[in-house]
């Protein structure tokens, strides 16, 4: 394996001084210890960190609230995946035989932590300024798709404000459907309103994103009321 480092050390842009790090950034814990659970962690909050100041310098006019969204957005598990295929790192993972046979290495769970164990591996390598100088262009292209300083709000916030003004009881949630096989499942939502009277379905490739179709469905029921909040 120790032949293959190096390809890996030139796509994501830092050459570790213990390729170790990046070794342990890159096992998942079906495949044994040491793996990356606690580079994930660590991980986790150094992209958030990073996210943050970038929008920060950014975007000097931008509310608490707008900088709150952006960062969601950038850091969403489908992001991070996003990002992690673009470094090919679903190549590189060691996984357990079940998850190997299962298709792991295409999830979006198990490529956006091993992408924040990555982060985490670069920092405690070479320290804050080095890792944020090569962690800050893998999202440069998410940061400039962004609406500046005025991220549109997800489906369920919008329809949760639009509730709320109205002092109308919130959402139900609720799972209904979960289809295919593990590395592709395809999930169905409901959200039912009480007041007024509207049920939806929405799916998507996980809860969350089936859940926010469901309710991009509500807000496309109620349209055009929830137009002017």
């Amino acid at each position: 394996m120790a032949s293959d480092r190096p390809v890996v050390r030139d796509r994501i842009g830092h050459r570790f001084s213990d390729p170790a790090l990046l070794q342990q950034a890159l096992t998942h814990r079906s495949a044994g210890s040491p793996h990356n659970e606690r580079l994930e962690f660590l991980g986790d909050g150094v992209v958030n960190l990073i996210a943050a100041e970038a929008l920060y310098l950014r975007w000097p006019k931008a509310d608490e609230g707008a900088l709150t969204r952006a960062r969601a957005e950038l850091v969403r598990e489908s992001s991070l995946a996003a990002i992690a295929r673009r470094l090919q790192l679903g190549e590189r993972l060691v996984l357990g035989p079940g998850e190997l046979k299962s298709g792991g290495f295409r999830r979006d769970s198990i490529l956006a932590d091993a992408l924040e164990a990555v982060v985490a591996a670069i920092y405690l390598d070479a320290g804050w300024e080095a890792c944020r100088r090569v962690v800050l262009p893998w999202f440069e292209e998410s940061l400039a798709a962004l609406p500046v300083g005025k991220p549109e709000k997800d489906p369920k916030t919008r329809l949760q404000e639009w509730l709320q003004a109205r002092q109308h009881p919130l959402p139900v949630y609720e799972l209904v459907a979960e289809e295919g096989e593990e590395h592709a499942k395809v999930f169905r939502a409901r959200c039912t309103l009480s007041e007024p009277p509207v049920v939806t379905e929405g799916s998507g490739t996980s809860r969350r994103l089936a859940e926010q179709a469901a309710a991009a469905a509500a807000l496309e029921r109620l349209a055009p009321a929830t137009r002017h909040p």
